[in-house]
């Protein structure tokens, strides 16, 4: 039984991602060269353990062991190399990921599981130059501590035994593992992101303002917020990179990125993380 992993990547998705796993009772080493994203990373678990003890959703000794079973580095040469799990969550850029495994390669054993989190890459290629039948997609949604989806892509190679190895750990952690097949964009993000692009057509061919167009999707679909909103929340440079990978992997023109987006994100204006995308934070 896994117990112990690292999580390369500080961000957003890793720090959640490790602080689900530390308070499901794992060890966890999170790395990330940057001490900076580190400290904050820090200060993000503690702060969102801190608002799951508030509303009841976790008790404090949970909240505070789970924190205590991190560690934080800037050095992945310090992760023990029989960890038996390593997941991937750096930023969504393919030679990064590509180049990151590579290293990975020569540190750890064979029997160790490579795992990435990417929201749309192929397992299939992002393996290629590592150990394919011990690699597989684990992609969480994010805010990771809350949605409890987690897509289990398989690649080409996968092993079976692999797959049931993370498929079971995604349910000790009580979250809700989906097996899906390596193609472009997976599931989630092959039906998510493409409505996101079609409604910012919508708001460059000025067919309704952004307020409306979002009203539409939350007050007739009943959807919990509007997709330029979402596109906001996501990040205008993340939906923008899926929908090239989707673009590249099926050249059908339907995947192709809207004008507007691309040059919102040429602007930088990436939505909350820069206090400006369809609107100002």
């Amino acid at each position: 039984m896994i117990s112990s992993l690292g999580v390369f990547g500080a961000g957003t998705m890793g720090s959640g991602i490790a602080q689900v796993f530390a308070t499901k009772g794992l060890k966890v080493f999170l790395v990330d060269k940057d001490k900076k994203s580190l400290d904050k990373a820090n200060s993000k678990i503690q702060s969102s353990l801190d608002k799951l003890v508030t509303n009841g959703t976790i008790n404090p000794v949970i909240a505070d062991d789970g924190l205590k079973r991190i560690t934080f580095l800037n050095d992945y040469k310090l992760i023990p190399p029989e960890t038996p799990l390593i997941i991937e969550a750096i930023y969504e850029d393919k030679r990064a990921k590509i180049d990151l495994f590579i290293e990975l390669e020569k540190i750890f054993p064979k029997d160790t599981i490579f795992a990435t989190n990417t929201s749309s890459i192929s397992i299939t290629e992002l393996a290629k130059n590592n150990r394919p039948e011990k690699f597989i997609g684990m992609h969480f949604m994010n805010p990771v501590p809350i949605m409890k989806l987690v897509e289990i892509i398989r690649g080409h190679l996968t092993s079976d035994d692999t797959f049931k190895h993370i498929y079971e750990l995604t349910e000790r952690l009580d979250k809700v593992p989906v097996e899906v097949k390596d193609f472009p964009g997976f599931i989630s993000n092959r039906l998510l992101i493409p409505m996101i692009n079609e409604a910012v057509f919508a708001l460059m061919e000025g067919v309704g303002s952004k307020e409306d167009i979002d009203k539409v999707m939350k007050s007739g679909m009943n959807h919990p917020m509007g997709p330029l909103m979402l596109a906001d929340f996501i990040g205008l440079d993340v939906c923008l990179s899926i929908m090239e990978v989707l673009y590249d992997g099926f050249r059908d023109d339907k995947y192709r990125p809207c004008p507007l987006l691309r040059n919102m994100v040429n602007a930088n204006k990436l939505g909350r993380k820069t206090g400006e995308g369809f609107y100002k934070y």
